[in-house]
Order: structure tokens, then sequence, then C-alpha cells
């Protein structure tokens, strides 16, 4: 994963909209994931750590290591865990593709948004499969685009919309990669692939949502190709602009939005015979790690 395969660029803006869109579905997407204590997790993607906060909180006794390609991002995300005081996360700048870890080194692995930006994701999997020490688990979450709709109907926002999947496709991405991640999952390798859709539904009576997710969110998500998607003349201004304008109007007191997250959880190479196992939340079975956290 390059810098410029990331459709929605590394602007403040986007970095605050991470932020405020794990705020928002922090129930919705890591409900059930927790990991046990000693535990020792690989974050492949950490972002800006909008993530890494919430898998830090949930569980304060398992030990993370979160990895990014981008030297800013991580910047940002060593800030917000200092600033919070946990001590249970170290980061280390890597491409997804060439981790510098040794095999069957991880008892977990957690991933969040981050394949729908790869080009080969099944290649990416295989390489993280080879991480897990047998039986560890792999968590990932990712979003499908394709699954937005929304009342008032309207065809110009939903234009916007396919213009964010379109420019997505021209990196060699994957803006509706949600619906493919159980047999992605499965060409990679893994076993008791479990997929379950996890739907953001948004009306009026859920204000946190409609500021936090439909606005803050979905709306600026789509936003940020404004230029690309003017430039390469997908739509007009005028056009572009009503489009956002209609995507505005489902936050009014009559408005609806509906989206659907994809969540999967899989296991990796067979457990050894005789090992003793544990289960989290989800009721996933891991391995405890004994691999000391270097600081990276």
């Amino acid at each position: 994963m390059s810098h410029n395969s990331y459709v929605h660029g590394y602007t403040e803006r986007e970095s605050q909209r991470l932020v405020e869109q794990s705020e928002a579905l922090t129930d919705l997407l890591h409900a059930g994931t927790r990991y046990p204590a000693g535990a020792l997790v690989l974050e492949a993607g950490c972002g800006v750590g909008a993530q890494t906060l919430t898998l830090a909180t949930r569980s304060p006794h398992a030990r993370f290591i979160s990895v990014d390609i981008s030297a800013a991002s991580l910047k940002q995300a060593r800030t917000r865990i200092r600033r919070s005081r946990y001590t249970n996360v170290v980061f280390q700048q890597a491409d997804i593709n060439r981790l510098p870890f040794p095999e069957h080194c991880f008892d977990h692995i957690f991933v969040c948004f981050v394949l729908e930006h790869l080009a080969q994701p099944v290649d990416s999997l295989v390489r993280l499969n080879g991480l897990l020490k047998p039986g560890g688990s792999l968590t990932v979450i990712e979003g499908d685009h394709g699954s937005t709709f929304f009342h008032p109907s309207s065809e110009t926002a939903l234009r916007t919309v396919q213009c964010l999947v379109a420019l997505q496709a021209e990196t060699d991405g994957d803006a509706l990669i949600g619906r493919r991640l159980y047999p992605l999952l499965k060409a990679a390798g893994f076993s008791n692939v479990r997929v379950v859709p996890r739907m953001v539904y948004v009306d009026a009576s859920r204000p946190d949502l409609v500021q936090g997710f439909t606005r803050n969110t979905f709306i600026a998500m789509v936003n940020s190709v404004r230029r690309k998607a003017l430039e390469q003349g997908m739509m007009e201004e005028a056009e572009w602009q009503q489009g956002i304008a209609d995507l505005e109007r489902t936050t009014a007191p009559d408005g609806v939005f509906c989206y659907t997250f994809f969540k999967g959880v899989a296991i990796g190479y067979s457990a050894r015979p005789g090992k003793k196992m544990l289960r989290d939340d989800a009721g996933v079975p891991a391995t405890f790690g004994s691999i000391p956290i270097k600081r990276l």
C-alpha cells in the first residue's frame, strides 16, 4: 500500500474524520472484540490511531504492535495514545506487504478499513496469515459503499458516492470490498471464517449518529474526493453541490440514512495438538503469546 493509494488523502480534515468515525461506531464495530491478558496483537494499518485507542481501552492487558506506512499518521497515533496514558501499544512504520516480523509470532491480528485500499488483498491476507501463531485469530472490518441507501432518495447523491467508488478503483482499491470478505478470507487460507453485517441506521431519533456518522463520517468522506471528481469531469460543480446537498437532506427530521459494514473473524493455521485454547468475547479460539514487545 502506497501513500497514493489512499484515495481520501492525508489532510487534517481526513484525520479528524477518521477519529469521529471511530467514536461514532465504537460499539457497533468493536462489539465482541477483546483480547486476553498477555496476548500479542498486530494492528496492521493503524493510521492516525483512531481504532488503536479503542483496542487499547478494551483490552488493557493485551500488548499491541500497531504499524502504518505513513510517518505523519503514526505521529498522530503516538500522540493520541500518549495523551490517553496507555502503555500497552508500540508503533512502527512499515508497509503491510513487507512487515518486519518473523512467522507465527502474533496471537491475533486486527485490520480495519485497510483491505479496501490494497491492490492484491488476498496476497496481503496470506502474508498476515503467516504471522499468526497456530490457532490465532484475524479480525477484519470493511465498509461497502454499495450498501448506501437513504430517504429522501436522490440519483444525484448516489452519483457523488459512485465518484468515490470509481476513483478508488483507479488506485486499484475497492470501495465495495465489504461484500467480498468471506471469499477473500477463504482464498487466503483462513478457517472458521465468519462474516457478519453491521448496519448503521440513522434517523432523527439518533442525533449523535446524524452528526457523527452521516455528516462527519460519510458525507465528509464523499466530499474528500470532490476536487479529483471535478478535475476528471465525473460531475459538474453544480451537480456535485446538489448531490452533497441531497445527502445533507437525509439528516433532516424526516430523513433516514443506512450503511453496512462487514466484520470478519477467522482462524489462521491449525492449532498444535494439545495446545490449550482460550476464547475471546466473539467465541474465537486464541492462544496466549509469550513474545516480548520490542520498542520499535
